[in-house]
């Protein structure tokens, strides 16, 4: 098939997408592609022709020497293993990379330059992003010296993919300053007029405002975007995130009808849909025993039009369950949708907080580990080992296991009773998760559970 003729079917499928809501076909291109078993599905950039593997790479959770994250561990990255999960993605048609300069405690490109720098510059596409949300890192100098500190972090003379980091996370006021009042987004335009970018797009997070007025511009003619990346998945699909009123299926379908593609950032929700409540898992389990649960959520959010879908992945084995779900690609079919719908509202009223554990909100000036009260709160309501009833024979164990497992989880002096409501996570939070009240919900629960004796 020709790029003409992929553009063409592309053009109609979007203009589909936005009369009809959501089509979960495959398009013509990705039914040829999977036809052909073991083969990654990917999907045709029809900006720059770019065929782009439909998994993409997330570079924020990188593997450390002690075997955790990067994200929150205090560990070197090791180097070793991002170079063997690195081969085993380009060996398995993986080749969409993101990365920015605030990852993994500032040394995520650094990391993938080396790693990636090992193979063809041809066989990979670089995403990195303007990460500039310091005071200090927002003028015009020192914001163009990020930009060109990646260039030499990633070895290369171009990024393939180039974003305005977390627009929305901060209001319009913010925004201006990050790249319209220091002349950044007129060099970026430059730089892309150059080839020094190739694709010129924006993440969002958080006031629709931002986004209403970068699409304006878009649609006036007054910048082009490339791509935008949005969070979608299965639950902020008809859930709005808390806060915000924002569903991913409305993000979505303003992208589509405009034909801009579109990159998927927390289809796991930070890993919550990983980890959901028992009933939900016993029937995806049901449906599908042989595959994740995951797997549920990856599938979902490769929507038509869609170009990769990102996830941030530490250990091998999440590297080859992530290739094995995309190699092909099964569109989720009508019945699965509305099963995963039925999926999101019990997941919803199940309680938990919608914490991604982006931890953008750190560090609390009183030391409160913000993702790591909401992470305990959550991963106990989803194994269902939490009864309320004191005459429940399992009481006493599972209020016994919640507080020990409290206790080692998160540092006594950084659990959710030291939050005074000074409010300042507020505004970072890309969730528009209310912070101090959760924290007080995780205070209350817990000191409940203190106070109650079997």
């Amino acid at each position: 098939m020709s790029r003409r003729s992929f553009i063409r079917i592309s053009s109609l499928a979007a203009g589909a997408i936005a009369i009809a809501g959501c089509t979960r076909k495959a398009t013509t291109a990705e039914t040829h592609r999977a036809k052909q078993p073991g083969e990654m599905t990917k999907r045709v950039n029809h900006n720059t022709g770019d065929n782009v593997s439909i998994l993409g790479f997330g570079c924020m959770r990188l593997p450390t020497v002690d075997a955790a994250s990067a994200r929150e561990s205090e560990s070197i990255i090791d180097q070793d293993a991002v170079n063997g999960q690195v081969d085993y993605a380009l060996e398995h048609g993986v080749n969409y990379f993101d990365s920015s300069p605030m990852y993994c405690k500032g040394k995520s490109e650094e990391a993938m330059g080396i790693a990636l720098s090992r193979h063809p510059r041809d066989s990979y596409f670089i995403a990195t992003k303007l990460s500039n949300f310091d005071p200090a890192t927002q003028s015009t100098e020192a914001s163009k010296a990020m930009f060109h500190r990646s260039l030499e972090l990633f070895k290369t003379d171009y990024i393939d993919y180039y974003l305005l980091h977390s627009v929305g996370n901060g209001g319009l006021e913010n925004m201006h300053q990050r790249y319209f009042d220091n002349g950044m987004i007129d060099f970026l335009k430059e730089q892309r007029a150059k080839g020094t970018i190739r694709n010129l797009g924006f993440s969002f997070h958080g006031d629709i405002a931002c986004f209403n007025e970068l699409l304006e511009m878009h649609d006036k003619g007054d910048i082009h975007w490339d791509f935008v990346q949005i969070q979608l998945n299965y639950v902020n699909w008809e859930h709005a995130a808390e806060g915000n009123g924002i569903t991913a299926e409305w993000l979505y379908n303003e992208l589509a009808k405009r034909q801009i593609p579109v990159v998927i950032m927390e289809p796991l929700l930070g890993g919550r849909l990983a980890n959901v409540p028992a009933p939900v898992f016993t029937k995806m389990k049901e449906r599908r025993p042989d595959e994740s649960v995951a797997s549920w959520a990856f599938r979902f959010a490769a929507q038509p039009g869609v170009l990769t879908v990102l996830s941030g992945m530490t250990y091998m084995e999440h590297v080859k369950d992530n290739v094995a779900t995309y190699s092909p690609l099964e569109p989720v079919d009508e019945d699965e949708h509305q099963f995963l719908m039925r999926s999101a509202t019990a997941i919803v009223e199940n309680g938990e907080i919608p914490c991604t554990a982006c931890a953008y909100c750190m560090p609390c000036p009183y030391g409160v580990d913000i993702p790591g009260n909401f992470a305990h709160f959550n991963k106990c309501i989803n194994e269902d080992n939490m009864p309320h009833d004191r005459r429940d024979p399992d009481y006493a164990r599972a209020r016994r296991a919640y507080l020990v497992s409290y206790d080692r989880s998160v540092e006594r002096m950084r659990q959710a009773d030291r939050c005074i409501a000074c409010g300042s996570c507020l505004s970072a939070c890309p969730q528009s998760i209310d912070i101090p009240a959760q924290l007080a919900r995780v205070d209350k629960y817990t000191e409940e559970l203190k106070r109650n004796k079997a």
